[in-house]
């Protein structure tokens, strides 16, 4: 069904938000890239507090959903480097909860990187298929993986 609307869209109805406004075609690591566009998108939803934080990347979630299987048929390649709204998805999931500090959301924003890139199990194993739910399932993933992560090493920091 996305794939039929995605004929029916304007190309940079799914590409603007798909490449993260673009950020996704910078060269080299345009997940990092796109990683590190997604911080104020963070910072700013971490102010309001937790309710408009969840709401907010519930909402970013759907729109990543909705535009990362139209975008990989667009781009004519699965998982094309240049998604990386699914990225910024992992990265509220990073950071959810996490005090608006730089350090901790640097360290946060480095773990989802590792485990966005390493793909641990069951990472590896829910990203094999052709659709755009796997091209956000494994980041969210990864996400959840650098937020239990970064609680443990925040425990053990501020333990006496």
């Amino acid at each position: 069904m996305l794939a039929t609307s995605s004929r029916r869209l304007p190309r940079c109805l799914i590409l603007a938000p798909a490449t993260w406004g673009g950020a996704g075609f910078l060269p080299l690591m345009p997940g990092t890239w796109g990683t590190l566009a997604a911080l104020p998108v963070w910072w700013l939803l971490a102010r309001q507090g937790p309710w408009v934080y969840s709401l907010g990347t519930g909402l970013l979630l759907a729109l990543a959903l909705l535009v990362a299987g139209p975008a990989q048929e667009l781009l004519g390649r699965h998982d094309h480097p240049a998604i990386v709204i699914d990225e910024a998805v992992g990265l509220m999931v990073a950071l959810a909860g996490v005090a608006i500090d730089w350090p901790q959301a640097a360290a946060g924003c480095f773990l989802f990187r590792v485990f966005d890139v390493l793909k641990p199990w069951p990472i590896r194993a829910l990203s094999r298929g052709t659709e755009g739910l796997d091209v956000v399932v494994d980041d969210v993933l990864a996400g959840v993986m650098a937020r239990l992560t970064l609680e443990v090493l925040l425990l053990w920091w501020r333990s006496p």
